[in-house]
């Protein structure tokens, strides 16, 4: 036999008590890797089994022999004589478990006991991972970037580390060693490689968990999240609504002087969130998704699933956004494919009045459409405004010579004499 040293036991009392992985996981490991030492040193012997005392530390390989009155294998049989030492009652052909313990077996065994643990404590690790944070998905953790791996950030939770590849990064965010950091748990995957937390900066339910946290109202039902949309980094919209008639849901999100949705803008690094109070009717919800932009008209297709906007020329930048993210979000947050383009409406009055003006005109001089409405567009807009124009303003208008210029005028002020 071998007893193992008061360090190895003490080594199973600490993994057992701080680590929280039991010693019966470890001796069985070290128990395993123990056999197949033993079976190098001992041979294939028959129905082979390492015996660990859990208190002592004392170490024995056994074997199953088979009592024979002459011994042809060494490593399944045993000599009558030997066995009844064992156990005085036994005869030939029975069974009897036997010692089997290699002479130096307790360098190869302290060696490979070492080994099997360290092997041992890093799969119970991975399966401690995997078992506390199986259930975790959804949930935001804190933690501190301890390295990168390529574009990939490690972040250290503790007792252990999650992954926070260059997808769920946020493009506009620098991360250095050290930092503490707040994220998503998007997923806890079981590869080959053992457990792996997958955590997101950039993910919308990140936006969504925040407000979660933040606004007591949406934690406790009164008021609920319907849609959301994000742009990290740059612009989220959120739709908010509640059954409650006395309770407003953009007021509770953004709180007493905006405290609430400051709290989640600072922990976003200031992107820009808009809060939008959602609507079953489709054309409020998306005039509420456009603010601040002032819509003029909207016209919906509710076969292609589109709405075609109009907005003064004033409003368009802002119904657009900053790279179209405005129009961007809005059609991902309603589900409606959103066209914007400028009201047209203004303009073409506008163009209408000058057609007339220029056409009444023509046809009381002798002057062409084309010059009639370069006149319009001068300001001469009619005859009796035409009585204020002297000969050299119709030669520099209308690009015409004096004598044109003349006929013109004269014609003006006979028109004058007949009206």
């Amino acid at each position: 036999m071998f007893y193992m040293n008061a360090e190895f036991i003490a080594m199973l009392d600490y993994l057992e008590r701080e680590r929280g992985i039991k010693r019966e996981i470890l001796l069985e490991a070290v128990s395993n890797a123990l056999l197949s030492a033993s079976k190098k040193s001992v041979g294939a012997s028959r129905d082979l089994r390492i015996d660990i005392n859990r208190k002592t530390g004392e170490i024995r390989a056994l074997a199953n022999l088979v009592v024979v009155d002459q011994v042809a294998n060494p490593q399944d049989e045993i000599e009558l004589s030997k066995a009844r030492k064992i156990k005085s009652d036994t005869n030939v052909g029975e069974i009897v478990e036997v010692e089997v313990t290699p002479k130096n077996f307790g360098r190869i065994a302290a060696q490979t006991a070492k080994q099997a643990m360290m092997q041992r404590i890093r799969q119970a690790e991975k399966e401690m991972i995997y078992e506390e944070f199986k259930d975790r998905a959804g949930e935001i953790v804190s933690g501190t970037v301890r390295r990168f791996d390529r574009s990939d950030v490690i972040l250290d939770l503790g007792k252990f580390e999650a992954v926070m590849p260059q997808r769920e990064r946020v493009a506009v965010e620098d991360y250095n060693v050290g930092d503490r950091l707040r994220a998503y748990v998007v997923a806890v995957d079981n590869g080959a490689r053992g457990p792996e937390i997958i955590v997101s900066r950039s993910h919308p339910n990140f936006v969504r968990r925040l407000f979660e946290l933040e606004v007591s109202e949406i934690a406790d039902g009164t008021v609920e999240i319907r849609g959301i949309a994000r742009e990290a980094g740059y612009r989220t919209k959120i739709a908010v609504w509640s059954a409650n008639e006395k309770v407003d849901p953009v007021g509770a999100c953004v709180g007493m002087r905006g405290s609430r949705v400051k709290n989640i803008v600072r922990e976003l690094n200031n992107e820009k969130v808009d809060i939008i109070r959602w609507s079953s009717d489709p054309k409020e919800y998306v005039l509420e998704a456009l603010k601040p932009a002032k819509v003029k008209n909207l016209v919906f297709d509710t076969e292609k699933k589109n709405v075609q906007i109009s907005v003064d020329e004033d409003q368009l930048s802002l119904a657009i956004g900053k790279k179209g993210q405005n129009a961007r979000l809005t059609s991902r947050l309603t589900g409606w494919e959103i066209n914007i383009g400028k009201d047209t409406t203004a303009t073409t009055v506008v163009e209408q009045k000058v057609a007339q003006a220029a056409q009444t005109l023509a046809g009381a001089l002798p002057i062409t459409e084309e010059q009639a409405l370069a006149l319009v567009k001068s300001g001469f807009t009619n005859l009796e405004g035409l009585r204020d124009a002297d000969v050299q303003d119709l030669v520099d208008i209308l690009a015409v010579d004096e004598a044109k210029a003349r006929e013109i005028y004269d014609a003006v002020h006979r028109q004058e004499v007949v009206h």
